[in-house]
């Protein structure tokens, strides 16, 4: 009897015990598939983890730290490829555009930008102020919404930070040889707060209309390259073309410069895509395969373009290829294998491609290619998404056509590229005439015929005579001024 009574207690403790692990184990897998379903609507501001979790991870903030490095190193690539694309008397106006943005956006950001965009949700449109002056962004927690929740809110401010530079200069390759650099300034300070925030809270922050929706973005396919190639095109409608374009050949100076910047652009890709994973985890390593194979796949897509028409690949179209191979995987990153990264590719070299001569039929002056780039690209990597994207890669985002799920994913992803669009557009004509009737945005004739270096910096990129350690190139760049033959047909900005 006493055998009995012992073998039922056994039992029941047993039973007891077996189910308690049962449980514990099923809510920490429910707890991770919370986590995961959250990170993997795939954005590079928009993986919360679990609300009010602040287990932050070595590992993963190391990552993001590397990656924070990565992508503002992208953004003197940036002002190198545009660099070398520009005649030499707007060299330095040119990199400017570009490195001066990486003070004037990071002290915008941390005084309001930040806030506007990942603050407290305001109807699914916008951030409050609670963040202003990174006030209450902490560096011993995570954000309180859950994004990153591994690595601290500081760090997420941080990586944010990087995308919020790189994002406004894109736009300036688009009026490059003609913008007052006052007018630059205030140009691009309002449109981060204006247009850029707004967008990025849509998308990337958990209670954004976008997010909520369903519509994928890993790295910045709408908030990166559409919304800077669309404002690109609004802007250049305002400004206007360029003395002599269409008549005469604007021959990029330093093809050097651009293959270079096209190098940074490329490593510096790999924290923009990869560091969007928020962690050192299998998600980033199938995001930096990716990103690789949509550089490779943009770079021989173009080729074989410029191969087929002309029976030569330029170094120009290399270069412009591998930047619109990155722009068109950068959304979906995160959602797709090899074989898909590679398609995706392909598809942003060749469409590119083809979209850079648009210019010339609708007579709108890209200077160096940022519509047919960065926007043709972006919505090219926004609707592949749609029909690439698979479970098998990311269990949290969702199926596109090729992997079953129809087309409920694409008409997601068309919504967000037509808002965006829209936008975009919108926003930035009446901000581009604000500055334009107040500060001015285009320079004098005379200046324009002189150079951004010396009309608005006062000095020259390359200087052949010196004295007293002064430079004495004035009689230099008026030479490189005078324009080249017009029945001399070149490529320019990647037109291929």
């Amino acid at each position: 009897m006493s055998r009995e009574v012992l073998r039922r207690i056994g039992e029941a403790l047993w039973t007891t015990f077996y189910w308690r692990e049962t449980a514990a184990k099923h809510q920490r897998n429910t707890t991770s598939v919370d986590l995961s379903r959250q990170s993997a609507r795939g954005t590079s501001a928009g993986r919360p983890r679990g609300k009010g979790r602040s287990d932050l991870d070595t590992g993963d903030t190391a990552w993001v730290l590397a990656s924070c490095a990565l992508v503002l190193f992208m953004t003197p690539g940036l002002a190198l490829f545009y660099g070398g694309m520009v005649r030499s008397k707007n060299v330095l106006g040119t990199l400017m555009h570009s490195f001066f943005a990486m003070g004037l956006m990071s002290i915008l950001w941390v005084l309001v930008g930040y806030t506007l965009a990942f603050g407290p949700d305001v109807g699914g449109l916008i951030g409050g102020l609670d963040f202003a002056g990174f006030s209450g962004v902490s560096s011993d927690s995570a954000h309180p919404a859950g994004l990153g929740a591994t690595i601290p809110h500081s760090l997420f401010a941080l990586f944010q930070m990087m995308f919020a530079i790189i994002t406004p200069a894109l736009i300036t390759g688009a009026f490059a040889e003609r913008i007052k650099f006052s007018g630059y300034i205030a140009f691009m300070s309002l449109w981060l707060l204006f247009v850029y925030a707004p967008v990025a809270h849509w998308v990337w922050h958990p209670e954004g209309w976008l997010f909520k929706l369903g519509a994928l973005d890993f790295a910045g396919g709408t908030v990166v390259h559409i919304n800077a190639g669309m404002a690109a095109l609004a802007a250049i409608i305002v400004i206007g073309k360029r003395k002599g374009f269409g008549k005469e050949a604007f021959v990029p100076h330093n093809l050097t410069l651009t293959i270079l910047g096209t190098g940074i652009l490329w490593f510096g890709w790999f924290g923009f895509n990869a560091g969007s994973a928020l962690g050192a985890n299998g998600l980033a390593a199938s995001a930096f395969l990716a990103t690789n194979l949509g550089a490779a796949g943009g770079a021989v897509g173009w080729a074989l373009v410029e191969s087929r028409k002309d029976r030569k690949a330029t170094t120009l179209g290399v270069a412009s290829g591998a930047v619109a191979g990155l722009v068109a995987i950068t959304p979906a990153a995160g959602f797709v294998g090899p074989m898909g990264a590679i398609a995706i590719g392909l598809l942003g070299g060749i469409v590119c491609s083809k979209a850079v001569s648009l210019k010339f039929r609708f007579g709108y002056d890209d200077s160096l290619d940022v519509v047919g780039v960065h926007m043709v690209g972006g919505i090219v990597g926004a609707l592949a998404t749609g029909i690439f994207s698979t479970v098998a890669i990311n269990e949290f985002g969702a199926d596109g056509l090729l992997a079953g799920g129809g087309l409920t994913l694409m008409g997601k992803q068309v919504v967000a590229v037509g808002a965006t669009l829209a936008f975009a557009f919108t926003l930035t004509i009446v901000i581009a005439k604000l500055v334009d009737a107040t500060i001015g945005l285009r320079v004098t004739e005379d200046d324009e015929v002189t150079g951004l270096d010396l009309s608005q910096h006062s000095e020259v990129g390359y200087s052949l005579f010196e004295s007293s350690g002064s430079s004495m190139s004035h009689a230099v760049t008026q030479a490189s001024a005078s324009p080249a033959s017009s029945a001399v047909r070149v490529t320019q900005g990647g037109e291929a």
